[in-house]
């Protein structure tokens, strides 16, 4: 799965469990690479990108939820 760009190859349960295994393995291997290490910030960069984003807001799929923990690595 590789972090894909838009986290729109994640498209079932399946799919999203690996996609969590292959960023908490990111995290560990290559934590230079996120800027929001802290469950706080990471949190936070969860919660602004939700807000900012276009995202529709009735029912997310499997690939907007990767998308939100993808972007929450580096989100300000």
């Amino acid at each position: 799965m590789n972090f894909p760009g838009n986290g729109q190859q994640v498209q079932s349960k399946e799919d999203f469990v690996r996609f969590l295994s292959e960023l908490r393995i990111n995290l560990s291997v290559h934590p230079a690479e996120w800027e929001n290490r802290s469950l706080e910030s990471y949190l936070e960069a969860m919660e602004a990108w939700l807000a900012d984003s276009s995202a529709d807001s009735s029912e997310p799929s499997w690939g907007t939820l990767a998308e939100l923990l993808l972007a929450a690595r580096i989100y300000e």
